[in-house]
């Protein structure tokens, strides 16, 4: 992977979604478009519903796609925080920048990122602990675009 390609995914991610960053016009009926972008990079985050939700991040270098990642996920439970899961994807890493951190704990809860496969092929999952009960899961999978 290259370390600038993970530098920017990072602070893409940072900067739309996890940072509640402002949104575009939607691509799609009802859909939330947050797109972010430095020089020739492009990034936008495309995804449908709330509670229960589906959704592709992909990038771009001169308007031309290379990556690409989709994910669909749902809240398990009343107990499932979106600050919680929000301060988890804060803290992506550059290693592993495709959703949060490999595990990342603050009081009651607990967040889990498994990750298969490289920046090029992967596939993972994405869960949200409360008192050790499953309360949000995500999976998601990408990798590159030709």
């Amino acid at each position: 992977m290259d370390k600038n390609i993970a530098e920017f995914l990072v602070r893409a991610k940072k900067a739309t979604f996890a940072g509640e960053g402002t949104k575009m016009e939607p691509s799609r009926p009802n859909s939330k478009d947050l797109q972010y972008a430095e020089g020739d990079l492009k990034y936008i985050d495309t995804y449908l519903g709330g509670a229960n939700f589906a959704g592709q991040e992909a990038l771009w270098r001169d308007n031309a796609p290379f990556w690409s990642m989709n994910y669909i996920g749902r809240a398990l439970s009343e107990s499932f925080s979106i600050k919680f899961l929000t301060e988890a994807l804060l803290l992506v890493p550059e290693e592993y920048p495709y959703r949060g951190p490999l595990q990342y704990a603050d009081g009651d809860y607990s967040y889990k990122c498994t990750v298969d496969g490289d920046f090029h092929w992967f596939s993972g999952l994405e869960e949200i602990f409360y008192k050790n009960t499953k309360v949000y899961e995500l999976v998601f999978h990408g990798g590159d675009v030709k």
